[in-house]
């Protein structure tokens, strides 16, 4: 059985909640974990760094010095990659970086990095706050009530509040995201994920009773 942490809209404690063992108590596949982080981050890449080769560089086209007879080594014209100013050999040109990864190794590698958070303890279940208009103060004090001040919180909700956006989003390392959007990213980067209600129903409904199961050959034979 695992259990998470729980806690009240004002930070009370409550009795701890258990989480679904297919999403939380599976064999973490490390390396889904890695392809799906490393195919993240190489999406982020806009691919539009460009470097000027040789044959691109405005420079004279003449020859800088005779052939033969001075002692130095020939050559032909100053755009050279070897002079200052000239082209860059090998240099960048814009391209896609982008990669595609599996819908099921990329819901592997979620349910694994959850099953990790959740063997160090590091979820937790909140109340879905109630707020009437955006309150960053009423979120940060949530955060300093569940013992959470100073970590990096990735903050999951199930109902799409343009509220409970506007209170998160000024709070320095903290992530707020929808549980139909988590990413395995979002997960590996904080110290605790905190789920609200509404949330873990979200997650229970999208990832729920689908995917791999625990004794996946693929995570093995990795």
């Amino acid at each position: 059985m695992i259990q998470a942490k729980a806690f009240s809209a004002f930070g009370y404690t409550l009795d701890p909640v258990q989480l679904p063992e297919d999403i939380f108590g599976i064999r973490p596949a490390e390396h889904a974990v890695y392809q799906a982080v490393k195919a993240y981050l190489a999406n982020q890449r806009q691919g539009t760094a460009s470097t000027k080769t040789r044959g691109e560089v405005q420079a004279s086209g003449r020859k800088i010095w005779r052939q033969k007879g001075t002692g130095r080594a020939r050559h032909g014209s100053v755009s050279a990659p070897i002079f200052v100013g000239g082209g860059v050999a090998f240099g960048p040109k814009p391209r896609s970086y982008r990669e595609k990864v599996p819908k099921k190794v990329r819901r592997l590698a979620l349910k694994s990095a959850l099953s990790a958070k959740a063997a160090d303890g590091e979820v937790v279940v909140v109340e879905d706050p109630k707020l009437e208009e955006p309150k960053t103060k009423a979120m940060v004090s949530l955060l300093r009530a569940c013992g959470l001040e100073g970590r990096k919180v990735l903050f999951a909700t199930g109902e799409h509040s343009e509220v409970l956006y506007k209170s998160c989003r000024n709070i320095p390392d903290l992530r707020f995201r929808y549980s139909e959007n988590l990413c395995t990213y979002d997960v590996v980067w904080a110290d605790v994920v905190v789920f609200t209600q509404s949330g873990l129903l979200r997650l229970k409904e999208v990832f729920g009773d689908e995917g791999p199961s625990q004794d996946n050959s693929w995570a093995s034979d990795h």
